[in-house]
């Protein structure tokens, strides 16, 4: 069936899109995996060229469009590459809400201009060694000191870690109020105490900065709260829906990308005298993934839709975040399987599309939270 989501202007954009990532990305992305780390040009590359805070109004350098379908192809397009590296699917989908919906006037004229330009890369930190999808079990403090917040302790596995100027910290300022006891604050490159420990070494998305983040005595100034004290849980809860709507996008365009490269395959490989696509169990095979793929993609672009809406629910978007990234890890595995010995080779790309998805059903909410989530909106 022939997608009805996108108009003249996205195939435009993706047109453009594509473009780029040609020029800036594709011939330096194998030297950026060996490095674990992307050049911090490429991001001021991508801000020139208006991919970076798209929905930002016009004032601060933005597009001034608040249209996820923009978002869904900028992350279909960075997957078609195998960019897995480019941490602006995070910046766009994940950072921008808190930037454009908690930000004071002041805040808004101190960093957007930078967040579109692309002179200022964020992150957000949330995960610590000891509590990862429980947000309720941080154990990061603030408190108050004057005119600063005292900040203290670590996190890990912060994506875009090294390169972050800007970091939106979890932290807990209210020991004794429970869910009402969080705030976020944003921490700057260069605030004493803060330091970044290793750049993780990951099984995939090796040229992604993931890092130990620390935070000894950071004296963060009080116009850095981010948001209303006591409410940064509830302020996470309402941005998680579209974080996991991007990972779910970025899910149905590896799948679909990975398949359609297995099809081709499939076609030219030969075994006791025919390509491989001509045996009945290859054929099923590729039926059975291109009928799951296909009820993903609608299911998707049902959700685009409904978030453009402001009817994308927490329910509808932990539905779509396990189930799409359950089926791209499934799918992987199956068409490496279809490559036989040439599927555990790095140098076919379905060797990196192996390692990179299988972090997809861990990050921004496991699976089985996802499912808890869907559960309890039956009632049981």
């Amino acid at each position: 069936m022939q997608s009805a989501l996108y108009e003249a202007e996205h195939e435009a954009f993706r047109a453009m899109v594509r473009d780029f990532l040609a020029k800036e990305v594709v011939p330096h992305n194998a030297s950026w995996e060996e490095a674990g780390i992307v050049d911090r040009a490429v991001w001021l590359k991508a801000g020139e060229q208006g991919l970076l805070g798209m929905e930002v109004p016009e004032e601060f350098g933005g597009g001034g469009v608040k249209d996820f379908r923009y978002n869904a192809i900028l992350a279909a397009e960075i997957t078609r590459v195998g960019a897995s590296g480019l941490g602006f699917t995070l910046h766009n989908d994940v950072i921008a809400p808190y930037m454009l919906d908690l930000t004071t006037d002041e805040q808004k004229q101190r960093w957007l201009p930078k967040f579109v330009s692309g002179e200022l890369i964020t992150a957000i930190a949330m995960t610590e060694p000891g509590a990862g999808s429980d947000l309720q079990g941080l154990q990061t403090t603030a408190r108050r000191d004057g005119d600063s917040w005292v900040l203290n302790g670590s996190k890990t596995f912060i994506t875009n870690g090294i390169n972050a100027d800007l970091v939106i910290v979890v932290a807990k300022t209210d020991p004794e109020a429970g869910a009402r006891g969080f705030s976020l604050l944003v921490v700057e490159r260069g605030m004493p105490g803060f330091e970044r420990g290793r750049n993780l070494d990951k099984i995939g998305l090796k040229a992604q900065d993931t890092a130990e983040l620390f935070f000894d005595d950071v004296r963060v100034p009080a116009e850095n709260l981010l948001g209303t004290e006591g409410h940064g849980f509830f302020h996470l809860m309402n941005n998680l829906p579209q974080e996991r709507l991007s990972i779910a996008a970025v899910a149905v365009a590896a799948a679909r990308i990975v398949l359609d490269r297995t099809v081709e395959y499939c076609k030219e490989r030969t075994a006791f005298g025919k390509p491989i696509g001509k045996f009945q169990n290859t054929r099923f095979e590729l039926a059975e993934m291109h009928t799951e793929v296909s009820i993903a993609e609608t299911y998707l672009e049902k959700a685009v839709l409904e978030h453009n809406a402001g009817r994308f629910t927490a329910e509808d978007a932990a539905m779509a975040k396990w189930w799409t990234t359950e089926l791209q890890k499934r799918v992987v595995d199956r068409c490496l399987q279809l490559h036989g010995g040439y599927g555990y080779m790095l140098e076919y790309p379905v060797a990196k599309a192996y390692l990179d998805s299988r972090i997809q059903t861990i990050y921004g909410g496991t699976t089985e939270i996802m499912k808890e989530i869907v559960g309890r909106s039956l009632g049981v």
